[in-house]
């Protein structure tokens, strides 16, 4: 008689254990719930509408002209990232905030800029 590696006796009942639960999940539901858990990593992308891009805008200008130290937010590949420096160009042509920060200078695409506060 062959004997089967995954039975096991518990008292009068011979059980398989786990191995008898596997069979419940299909590979799309795995594959669901995996790319379900991948999507609770990523930060959703703000809504900005007319009246917050405005306020963003005069505070960008505000902080260019008052050359003044400023956090901000950025969006970029699912994720929120935070700047801290000091705004030295805003290049209108490029759509890039020019900063410097103690690392040096650095660029950042307007279009992923969603909130900037002054520091004073």
């Amino acid at each position: 008689m062959k004997k089967n590696k995954y039975l096991k006796q518990v008292g009068d009942i011979k059980d398989r254990g786990i191995i008898k639960w596997q069979g419940m999940m299909l590979t799309e539901h795995v594959e669901m719930i995996r790319a379900w858990y991948e999507e609770d990593k990523h930060d959703a992308k703000p809504d900005l509408d007319e009246t917050d891009l405005q306020l963003l805008q005069e505070e960008l200008v505000l902080a260019a002209q008052r050359k003044c130290q400023v956090k901000m937010k950025s969006w970029k590949e699912k994720k929120f990232h935070y700047h801290i420096g000091t705004i030295r160009e805003l290049n209108a042509k490029n759509r890039l905030i020019v900063y410097e920060d103690p690392e040096g200078l650095h660029r950042l695409p307007i279009n992923e800029l969603i909130g900037i506060w002054l520091i004073d």
